[in-house]
């Protein structure tokens, strides 16, 4: 599938702003199942400063720095994909077995995939998200079952409401709410996740705009999207992830487009900064992802 997105984000500040210095993560990530064709960054107005390096995931960065004094903030990413589904994931093994694999022992292969099972800065480790994933992760049963049983509670537990969250809320907040959005899900499910001990990873991208004719409208279109990517060690070889939406109740498709991945929000935010002067400031995101046709 051929996806074109177009992420605007912009500021409008009050006094103005003096000096800046902004992280970008919104170039799409190239993968095995996701390749960029194309991509743009338009920055208004223009950096003093702007580079690009790989972070610790592999995923693109864009720093950047604005010496000039300025009241508004334009950033427009422009991006071309092209998409394919993963393939399913065989041989799955108990959620033990996993916990087993992933935790140290002398002299064994270290699995790079373990360094997502500790907790991070808005996924931290409580009894409540044990008590909460234990429900799901009956003893015996299978890491692949497990994960999209509790993939599908939270889905039904929890109320999709963009005014009872924003972007700091903790995810232990969030799940005693029952309601939040797109990244709050996330959370609670990594924690849930990884206060057993198994390695999961937040995923930031976008859903495709229009669904297919006959399908319902998926909750997380026009704007960022945030799942989650589960680990599935192999019972040989190499292990695979498992992409989980809790938001919509489904495993991510060709569909989706992954921009980022990380431990949680705070690793990917797609635009984040330090700025001198603008006390108060206005904020409109707008994402439009739309298939493109092949000529």
């Amino acid at each position: 599938m051929l996806l074109r997105i177009e992420h605007e984000t912009c500021y409008h500040y009050a006094p103005s702003v003096k000096t800046a210095q902004h992280m970008a993560h919104l170039r799409p990530l190239d993968n095995a199942y996701q390749e960029v064709l194309s991509h743009e960054l338009a920055i208004t107005p223009a950096p003093t400063q702007q580079s690009q390096a790989r972070d610790a995931c592999g995923n693109t960065r864009t720093f950047f720095s604005l010496a000039t004094r300025h009241e508004r903030l334009q950033v427009v990413a422009r991006s071309l994909v092209r998409t394919s589904r993963a393939p399913a994931v065989k041989n799955a093994i108990s959620w033990e077995d996993a916990r087993e694999r992933l935790r140290y022992h002398r002299e064994a292969a270290y699995d790079p995939a373990a360094e997502f099972a500790f907790a991070s800065s808005y996924v931290p480790r409580h009894p409540e998200f044990h008590a909460y994933a234990l429900r799901s992760f009956t003893p015996g049963r299978s890491l692949t079952e497990a994960a999209r049983d509790l993939m599908a509670r939270i889905h039904q537990d929890f109320d999709y409401d963009t005014e009872a969250t924003d972007a700091a809320t903790p995810a232990l907040d969030a799940l005693r709410l029952r309601q939040g959005v797109c990244q709050d899900f996330a959370h609670v499910m990594l924690a849930s996740l990884r206060s057993l001990g198994l390695a999961a990873r937040y995923v930031s991208g976008y859903l495709l705009t229009e669904p297919p004719p006959g399908q319902p409208r998926l909750l997380g279109s026009d704007a960022s999207h945030a799942w989650v990517s589960v680990y599935v060690p192999a019972r040989e070889g190499a292990g695979q992830w498992l992409d989980l939406d809790p938001t919509n109740c489904r495993e991510a498709g060709e569909d989706y487009v992954v921009l980022a991945i990380g431990r949680d929000y705070a690793d990917v935010s797609p635009l984040r900064g330090v700025i001198h002067g603008g006390a108060h400031h206005r904020l409109h995101v707008a994402v439009t992802v739309t298939p493109k046709i092949a000529a």
